[in-house]
């Protein structure tokens, strides 16, 4: 795989996970801030986290082994080139032929553009999330090629003991004209559907949609497992370290097991989706991150007891069911299916829960005075 395929490979990769990991938090932020989730920002946020990635892997990776003839490979790299332009002499270098095939084949030519495009992304959102002047994004825009430069002429701040890519005077000039070139184009993306022209004032209820419905209840199972994950990283180091074992294949060691599944799914599930619905006015954590709360026909807040059993008849008891054992799994199964039927199909989106308990979900803000509506930020020009 190529040089430039790899980094945004990886890139997309653990844009993927970071984007699950931070899932949640994104929701809830997104509904306090905005008042709703907004598709279209969603996109956008995404596409900010994996080119972050992708330009941090382009500056880094492929990283190289070192060995004693490490530095005398690398010994041309070690001076920076800092005469501007430099590059016109070597597209001429390099030119083989003549014709546009020619030109677009050239190495030179494929180096200053692809230094232009790798800095269009930064300008393009900067400017128009960050709804900073073009002379900003610009400025920043070579800032951030300052700092690159200085990474690869410092061998990764010194971690290397010589550079193993070259600090060129000519990138900062490519990638200062590609965040230009994004800062002109920011506009385009205000063509991403699912972004709102007039913002509606974040305090103000939305309706209980069936989107908004699934988009908590894949918080929660997230939230499970991420706190899950986050208890069993340590508590498995910490009894491989004590027992100097691999616990998870002594049979000996039955109870660490028990004590491993209680601590991962057990806890953190009873926590999120049975104990903090009894919280406050109620609601599982997907729940609270998309702000609706459970509710009597009526729209009054449920009693304690009302909410434990609307949750172990929904989400929770769909949970705890599946990961009580393989001789369940398929009740489970069949419960999940439901669930998710009965949250597009039920009224008001009340879900499986919501139809056994004779409850619904209502907005947290139903009850607050309705604000007046505000324009979002001007568009950028």
């Amino acid at each position: 795989m190529g040089d430039r395929i790899l980094p945004a490979v990886i890139a997309v990769v653990l844009g993927g996970v970071l984007a699950v990991v931070l899932l949640v938090p994104y929701v809830a932020m997104a509904y306090r801030r905005r008042g709703e989730l907004g598709p279209g920002r969603a996109v956008l946020a995404f596409a900010v986290l994996v080119y972050g990635l992708a330009l941090v892997a382009y500056v880094l990776l492929p990283l190289p082994q070192v060995d004693a003839a490490f530095c005398a490979r690398n010994q041309a790299l070690a001076a920076p080139q800092l005469d501007p332009l430099r590059f016109l002499a070597d597209i001429r270098a390099e030119q083989s032929g003549s014709g546009p095939r020619a030109v677009l084949t050239n190495p030179a030519v494929q180096q200053i553009v692809f230094n232009v495009a790798l800095f269009v992304p930064l300008g393009a959102f900067l400017r128009y999330l960050g709804r900073r002047s073009i002379l900003v994004t610009t400025l920043v825009g070579v800032a951030v090629s300052v700092a690159i430069e200085l990474t690869q002429f410092t061998g990764n701040w010194f971690l290397y003991p010589c550079p193993y890519r070259i600090a060129d005077v000519d990138d900062l000039l490519a990638n200062g004209l590609g965040a230009l070139v994004g800062a002109i184009g920011a506009p385009l993306l205000a063509a991403v559907p699912g972004q709102r022209a007039r913002a509606v004032h974040a305090g103000s209820a939305r309706p209980v949609t069936a989107g908004r419905r699934l988009l908590g209840v894949v918080c929660d199972l997230i939230a499970v497992q991420l706190v899950g994950g986050l208890v069993g990283a340590p508590l498995n180091a910490a009894l491989i370290f004590a027992a100097g074992v691999d616990v998870t294949g002594d049979d000996r060691l039955w109870w660490v097991a028990s004590l491993q599944a209680i601590l991962t799914f057990w806890v953190p599930a009873v926590v999120l989706l049975v104990l903090l619905p009894l919280v406050g006015a109620g609601g599982t954590a997907g729940q609270r991150a998309v702000l609706l709360r459970p509710a009597s026909a009526d729209g009054r807040p449920l009693e304690r007891a009302g909410r434990l059993v609307r949750t172990l008849v929904g989400t929770g008891g769909f949970v705890l069911l599946q990961g009580s054992g393989s001789g369940l799994a398929g009740l489970a199964t069949l419960w999940g299916a439901a669930s998710l039927v009965a949250l597009f199909t039920t009224r008001d989106h009340r879900g499986l829960g919501g139809v056994v308990t004779r409850t619904t979900v209502v907005d947290v803000r139903a009850d607050a005075p309705v604000p007046q509506s505000q324009s979002s930020p001007p568009p950028v020009r």
